[in-house]
């Protein structure tokens, strides 16, 4: 069974209206950013995938009107021409290019019944609340507007032929801010593969057994969720859209964490439990390393223990600074609900930790940041095919794909 799929997309009509359209996903900004970001480009894409931007200021998000408006958004966008469908079912060739690095996927769909066999991997719980709403925009819509990150194990055919599609003129071509870093771009280049090619991919792609959910989880379970709703007697709404890439090229940047409350004798128990060294590099350097800000400028840093534990999870880094400091020395056992445990995003780097703490700090709590070393994409795959979890925040996936580039109405 080919866990590959080509689909006919609505997409922009012209590749300068590609560049206006196309946002960042809906989940890294808030409706007040969101409602800056329209005021500036009133075409962006985020009128569908953050529609209570376009509402009031206030408005709950998952109000009724909210849902509605995302759908409202969509249709005006056909009814307009900025967003037309394709004349038959295609496969495209996503690359995003980043501080010297690119990574190119293949923009198609995949399946529902594929994601619930288990063929297309997870490695993260769902949240019942994020289901329902993402579910909600689907069928208010009823179509997938934003694609999910699928990884999948290097195949050389695969890779040729996203090698040649490359030599071919793109549909679409442009540099998009980077989320969250004020004056960095990235390139996104987009290709169509012709019919022969497409089928050619499509052959290669058969040998790949299973494919990994590295983003995405929430849509992912909303697709699912959507499909069954409608009784599963919608065809298209049994595919949803996902940018699949090789693992080879895929880098994962580190999750960080902040706690905003901490005891005074932190530090001192930190010193007595763990190998510490004053006037550690900001960033670690090697897995098992984690460094600690404790403000004023102030970096410790600590090795952690290796674990007794026997599952694969619990070997990661996360793992290890819950099980040895975050549960024994600062009495935080969920890192799910425990609201002193704020996390941070790598694409952030460490200036943000210090900017935050040294602000917490300023104000009354005693807070400290851990910069952790990065998870492998060897160690998510282990963990994935052992049918484990990783713990909450462990990875983060940059550059961000643009959504509003390639629409999977149903």
């Amino acid at each position: 069974m080919n866990l590959l799929h080509s689909f006919r997309a609505l997409r922009p009509r012209t590749a300068a209206l590609a560049e206006q359209v196309a946002c960042v996903p809906y989940d890294v900004v808030s409706a007040a950013e969101a409602r800056t970001m329209l005021a500036d480009n009133p075409a962006s894409f985020l009128r569908v995938v953050r529609p209570d931007a376009t509402l009031p200021p206030g408005t709950d998000e998952h109000a009724d009107a909210v849902y509605e408006a995302g759908a409202a958004n969509l249709i005006a966008m056909v009814t307009t021409g900025e967003l037309v469908p394709d004349d038959q079912p295609g496969l495209y060739a996503y690359r995003l290019a980043w501080r010297g690095r690119a990574m190119t996927g293949i923009f198609g769909c995949v399946s529902v019944e594929d994601y619930d066999a288990g063929r297309i991997v997870r490695h993260e719980l769902t949240r019942p609340d994020k289901e329902d709403d993402r579910t909600r925009h689907l069928l208010a819509q009823m179509a997938h507007a934003e694609p999910v990150m699928l990884a999948f194990r290097d195949e050389a055919r695969v890779a040729e032929a996203l090698d040649a599609v490359q030599q071919t003129p793109p549909l679409y071509a442009f540099k998009a801010a980077a989320a969250g870093v004020p004056g960095e771009t990235v390139e996104h280049t987009l290709w169509r593969f012709d019919e022969a090619a497409g089928a050619a991919l499509l052959n290669a792609f058969a040998a790949v057994p299973q494919v990994y959910v590295a983003d995405g989880h929430h849509r992912c379970k909303a697709a699912s969720r959507a499909f069954h709703a409608l009784d599963g007697q919608n065809a298209e709404a049994a595919r949803f859209p996902a940018v699949l890439f090789p693992v080879g090229s895929m880098r994962i940047l580190p999750y960080h964490r902040i706690v905003t409350d901490v005891p005074e004798a932190f530090e001192a128990d930190v010193r007595t439990r763990l190998v510490a060294t004053d006037d550690a590099s900001p960033q670690p350097v090697r897995p098992g390393d984690v460094s600690v800000y404790l403000g004023d400028g102030r970096w410790l840093g600590i090795v952690l223990p290796e674990t007794d534990a026997s599952d694969v999870a619990a070997r990661l880094d996360v793992a290890r600074l819950a099980e040895f400091v975050l549960a024994p020395i600062l009495g935080i056992e969920d890192a799910r609900t425990d609201r002193r445990l704020e996390f941070v995003g790598g694409i952030r780097g460490t200036d943000e930790l210090e900017r935050r703490v040294d602000a917490l700090r300023a104000e009354g709590h005693a807070a400290v940041a851990f910069a952790m070393y990065p998870t492998a994409m060897a160690d998510l795959l282990a963990v994935s095919d052992a049918g484990e979890l990783m713990p909450p925040k462990s990875t983060w996936f940059e550059p961000k794909l643009r959504s509003g580039l390639l629409v999977h109405p149903f």
